[in-house]
């Protein structure tokens, strides 16, 4: 082996580590990580969305049971018309989601929702012993639940990603390639909000 033909080897290995160390030194600057805390996050919200569109879908549903029913209609039933209408038509994309006053805003349109549901089931008691809103009411229950499991994830996904870019050494990327921001997290706006409305059936009666 020649002279030249080794140094071309060195120079090769050389730059073989210089690629390697660059790509470490970026990985490490949060060139990976935080589009990954941020996807996961995006992911969390989009679900906790779902969940809310759940609730929509079934709070409709029951809405109409009790017109249904033929009890008498009362103010409350608007009430909750009205409140899932605009808890409905508030959206929050993904591009908001560094906006505390967004999401508070979304909050707070969907704690309407659950006072509203609440003062429904208070309005009815003549109905429990009907299939149709007994189901739904244990339905909305569940779906109350799924929805609380959907903040705590995507608060703790915020709190990854916040975590993420303010942290050495992916605060650098964070900043450098990704001009990134803080995500807003849930907080409870309304006492007891954090609370799943409670479904009860009384003594069956």
């Amino acid at each position: 082996m020649d002279a030249t033909h080794y140094e071309g080897l060195i120079a090769m290995k050389l730059r073989l580590v210089a690629a390697l160390v660059a790509a470490a030194m970026l990985s490490a600057c949060g060139l990976n990580s935080v589009p990954t805390a941020e996807e996961t996050a995006k992911a969390k919200w989009a679900e906790v969305q779902n969940q809310y569109q759940r609730r929509a879908d079934l709070t409709g549903n029951l809405v109409a049971t009790v017109k249904a029913a033929g009890a008498q209609e009362k103010a409350i039933l608007v009430e909750v018309t009205q409140a899932r209408a605009a808890a409905t038509q508030l959206r929050v994309s993904d591009a908001d989601l560094t906006d505390p006053a967004k999401i508070a805003a979304f909050d707070r349109a969907q704690n309407a929702v659950t006072l509203n549901l609440q003062r429904l089931q208070e309005a009815y008691p003549e109905l429990k012993s009907q299939a149709n809103y007994a189901t739904l009411l244990t339905q909305l229950e569940g779906t109350e639940n799924r929805i609380s499991i959907a903040r705590r994830d995507y608060n703790e996904a915020v709190q990854s990603y916040n975590t993420t870019i303010r942290t050495f050494p992916d605060a650098i990327g964070a900043k450098i390639f990704y001009g990134a921001k803080p995500m807003a997290p849930f907080q409870a706006t309304t006492p007891g909000a954090e609370t799943a409305p409670k479904v009860d059936f009384g003594n069956g009666n």
